[in-house]
């Protein structure tokens, strides 16, 4: 194969023209609760259709086109057919409301919307007529003028809709595009480079507002080469994606790996579900899947679990939060996910910066992330001194290379702080290096406890937890106090209700860990507050630890 990889040099629009002359037969898409099954011809022919309804939306290189939607198939074909034409495809989180929604119209620029009718708790429709009242009674299709909105010039709705009278309907979209040649599209796509930007990936947000990670062609294809290069992924592979398409891990570990190695992509449902997850891989016999560990722990626990046959599984990618160990062992010995690997990155990174291979040891793949992939550097930095810490030691992880974003939209100052002078990205991640080259991510630098000068690491506490057999699974955040400025808090599921008190816990701690890191506050819970992605959200609990706990007063002498 080479040292320098086939996608290198390529754009999205070039990849999926190799994939659908070499695999055009075989399944590209597959969405088995609507009875949808694409094939890779068939796949391209439909993306060709929807860069033709762009561009008679007057969509071009450059233009900002966003997309506000759960995993649905026309998500995927936009993914590709704004890539074709040069535009920007800007990925809105679908757990957002009506304020963060309306940041992201204005800070990204949008030119072109396409969104969704309505999921679970989420009007999409509702949401966008409150921002925009003249959708609500519109001629279908009407060019918006909205001050607050400038740039923004129509809406597009993926799903047959009721609620926005000028917006355009997904058929109405396609038949303006067929008046476009063919030939028009193939000169669009002839003008796009690999380093041009293909996406605008927001971070999610959970402190401060959202920052747009602009990602070009190549961040994007590299990253996902080689993630499926550690995977042992080809055209043979049957991939499960219950993850969000709106996160790097649906577009760039899912999808866009699947059109470069003509890997089927297998959609479960519109969000994750644990138990259409199941059927998809049973149904559909796939070899690969993907989740953050709280889905396979809800994977795993299943009740019905036992009459799934997964028996073709083979590998996949845990990743999103730090993977206990015990569930990798289930996931490995009864999922029969022999070959899982451990990815960690993040959105600015493209997102993966480091990954374990197939063949690394079981141990190598339930105790760390993995190394580097291949054009990727990666460093533990002392973020007080600067320096370099040696194997063992612990610090900030910084990473470069060809993952490493254009920089966020519109805010220079804050691409500034993200990325140094020499092009390394300074993660905010803690973690250490072993002395045989593999990176273990021991907590955010934000997340750590200082308890009377004591430096506490919450994984640390978690992963002990997660050794008692009553213990489903555990969080520890620190809580604010007047004394030692803060205490530990540990917020735990049990396996079965009522099975532990909390002086349980902290004699189950007192006998084995430091007495400062013994959790100060125990709390049970049936679950945590999570993002659309599945992490938990760890500021959630901190508030509502303040209130629980009644430490507002403690919290005002904090943030004084």
């Amino acid at each position: 194969m080479g040292d320098r990889p086939w996608v290198d040099g390529k754009t999205f629009g070039e990849v999926l023209r190799r994939t659908a002359e070499r695999f055009g037969e075989r399944d590209a898409v597959v969405f088995p609760q609507l009875g949808l099954r694409w094939s890779f011809a068939g796949f391209e022919r439909r993306v060709i259709a929807a860069a033709k309804g762009l561009m008679a939306l007057r969509i071009g290189k450059g233009d900002h086109v966003g997309v506000w939607a759960t995993n649905w198939p026309e998500w995927i074909l936009l993914q590709f057919a704004t890539a074709q034409l040069g535009a920007v495809l800007v990925n809105v989180n679908p757990a957002y409301r009506t304020h963060e929604f309306a940041y992201i119209l204005k800070q990204a620029d949008l030119k072109l919307l396409f969104i969704s009718d309505k999921h679970k708790t989420s009007n999409y429709e509702g949401m966008t007529a409150e921002l925009i009242p003249a959708l609500a009674s519109g001629a279908a299709g009407m060019r918006i003028a909205s001050v607050e909105f400038p740039r923004l010039h129509h809406v597009v709705s993926i799903k047959p809709q009721t609620g926005l009278a000028g917006a355009l309907d997904w058929d109405a979209f396609l038949a303006q595009g067929a008046r476009v040649p063919d030939e028009r599209v193939a000169a669009m796509g002839a003008q796009v480079r690999p380093g041009d930007p293909v996406n605008i990936q927001y971070t999610s947000g959970t402190t401060g507002s959202p920052k747009g990670a602009m990602l070009s062609h190549r961040n994007l294809l590299m990253n996902a080469f080689y993630i499926g290069q550690r995977q042992g992924i080809s055209e043979r592979d049957r991939v499960c994606i219950p993850v969000p398409f709106y996160h790097c891990f649906g577009c760039v570990l899912g999808t866009l790996m699947c059109v470069e190695y003509g890997a089927a992509m297998v959609v479960p449902a519109e969000s994750f579900e644990p138990g259409a997850t199941l059927e998809a891989v049973a149904a559909e016999r796939c070899t690969a899947l993907y989740g953050v560990p709280t889905m396979f722990n809800a994977e795993v626990n299943h009740p019905e679990f036992a009459r799934f046959d997964l028996s073709s599984l083979r590998t996949g990618i845990m990743a999103g939060s730090p993977c206990p160990i015990e569930l990798m062992k289930r996931v490995v010995s009864e999922m029969h996910c022999s070959e899982i690997t451990i990815a960690y990155g993040q959105t600015e990174a493209s997102p993966v910066v480091t990954q374990s291979r197939t063949t690394d040891s079981l141990e190598v793949r339930v105790s760390t992330v993995g190394s580097e992939l291949p054009g990727v550097e990666a460093r533990i930095v002392d973020p007080v001194t600067g320096r370099d810490c040696k194997p063992g030691e612990q610090g900030e992880l910084w990473a470069r290379g060809h993952g490493i974003m254009l920089g966020y939209y519109n805010l220079p100052e804050a691409t500034a702080g993200a990325i140094d002078a020499e092009g390394w990205l300074h993660s905010g991640d803690l973690g250490v290096r072993t002395p045989e080259g593999h990176y273990k991510i021991t907590g955010r630098i934000k997340d750590m406890i200082i308890r009377g000068g004591e430096n506490i690491y919450p994984r640390e506490i978690e992963e002990f937890l997660l050794t008692h057999p009553k213990i489903r699974d555990a969080q520890v955040v620190g809580l604010p106090d007047e004394k030692f400025g803060e205490q530990t808090s540990a917020w735990i599921v049990l396996k079965e209700p009522g099975a532990m008190t909390e002086d349980e816990v902290k004699v189950f701690c007192r006998e084995k860990i430091a007495h400062y890191k013994v959790p100060y506050y125990v709390a049970f819970v049936d679950e945590y507050p999570l993002t659309v992605t599945g992490k938990v959200q760890k500021f959630r609990l901190r508030e509502l630890g303040i209130e629980r706990f009644g430490l507002t007063a403690a919290a005002a002498i904090r943030t004084a």
